[in-house]
């Protein structure tokens, strides 16, 4: 996923690169595969609550926790949508979920909408448990994703400051979820990005529990209770390059429309709206 054209000045033209890798070589190991829905509601062992969303206030997300990002520049992605700012018909809470919506409409010179919402300038965490219980859109065209940026990436840029994406999914690959890191060696524009796939044959019609571990040392992918990916300090490497997560990330939730990976195989024009829905996200240290 990658920020908005407009921050050029404040964020650098590379971060806009962020997060977009080709599915075939994301996969770098026999994917796995999870067939039913698990609820985990348990704090991890030694670790205690430190942030959370429930979801159980009607309306607009809550302005506290959740802002936004807004635009229409293709974020680097040649995206469609336009993602727009306090619009109920992108972004609501009802009936306990956190709905992200794409719509088909005429908006700001673009033909979709949806939105991106983020908690940097209001919560970032360096280790523990960052997890989302959600349920994901089906269709060509969609690309929903849960993810993370380090707090510098303002001042070092994309991808010196890192990413950690939690789940990805593009529609024209329905059930393939995908964890994923990029650092400055690490990275979808050298090719060198560490990540896996896992089949989550439900995903579009299930809630599931998508979930990093995150320690000074690694960092393990989840999905219920499936760790299915890690990464190791130890094997990529110390330098800031190979591993910039020593510091604090925020959160991104977000739903695209097209683009140069969900778009791969066009998009279909009959489906919309198309939602992301997401019970809980919850930071355990």
């Amino acid at each position: 996923m990658q920020m908005k054209l407009s921050l050029f000045t404040s964020l650098g033209l590379a971060i806009l690169l962020a997060c977009k890798a080709d599915p075939i070589s994301l996969v770098t190991q026999t994917p796995v595969s999870v067939t039913s829905p698990v609820s985990s509601t348990a704090a991890p062992a030694s670790r205690k609550l430190v942030w959370a969303d429930e979801f159980d206030r009607n309306g607009l997300p809550d302005s506290t926790r959740w802002g936004y990002e807004v635009g229409g520049s293709g974020w680097g992605n040649n995206e469609l949508q336009f993602y727009t700012n306090r619009r109920p018909d992108n972004a609501r809470v009802e009936n306990g979920k956190l709905i992200i919506e794409a719509r088909k409409e005429a908006y700001q010179g673009k033909n979709y909408t949806s939105a991106r919402l983020l908690t940097r300038n209001k919560a970032t965490w360096m280790y523990g448990r960052v997890e989302a219980m959600a349920k994901l859109p089906a269709g060509r065209g969609t690309w929903p994703a849960v993810w993370m940026l380090g707090k510098n990436v303002s001042s070092a840029g994309w991808p010196k400051g890192g990413e950690i994406d939690i789940m990805e999914h593009v529609g024209y690959d329905e059930g393939a979820v995908h964890g994923t890191i990029h650092t400055e060696a690490y990275n979808h524009v050298k090719g060198t990005q560490k990540g896996q796939t896992i089949l989550v044959k439900d995903a579009t019609s299930a809630f599931h529990l998508y979930a990093i571990e995150w320690t000074p040392d690694q960092i393990d992918f989840f999905v219920d209770d499936t760790k299915y990916y890690t990464v190791q300090r130890s094997v990529l490497g110390s330098s800031e390059a190979q591993w910039p997560f020593a510091q604090p990330f925020y959160l991104i939730l977000n739903l695209a429309v097209g683009g140069n990976w969900g778009g791969q195989k066009g998009v279909d024009e009959t489906i919309w709206p198309r939602r992301m829905e997401v019970d809980y996200v919850r930071v355990y240290q």
